[in-house]
């Protein structure tokens, strides 16, 4: 149960740091590091779920930034990272609020 419990603050750790992310990039590859480091320990628990969540959020997020930084050349780029941006604050909100109810998150 204390390893359920440091796993889950780790977890409200990670959603922070993609938060932050926003302002300070680098956190977005700390927080990437530490659920791919972490990720076996949760394997097999509710939080599973939440880790590939956040790995998918950072990797999706990467993959919108850089079709949106190639597309800025023509001025739809910014269309495109305003979405990703959306995008992934959803998923950081959706992730927190399951993860403060105790629920794991949808597949």
């Amino acid at each position: 149960m204390n390893d359920e419990k440091s796993l889950k603050t780790l977890t409200m750790v990670v959603y922070a740091l993609q938060a932050v992310g926003f302002i300070v990039p680098i956190t977005w590859i700390v927080a990437v590091v530490i659920d791919y480091v972490k990720k076996d320990e949760a394997a097999g628990t509710w939080l599973e779920s939440h880790f590939r969540w956040q790995i998918r959020t950072f990797w999706f997020g990467l993959l919108w930034g850089v079709i949106g930084a190639v597309l800025a050349l023509v001025l739809v780029g910014y269309l495109v990272w305003a979405a990703a941006g959306i995008w992934m604050i959803y998923r950081i909100i959706k992730g927190w609020l399951y993860l403060n109810d105790g629920k794991p998150l949808p597949a």
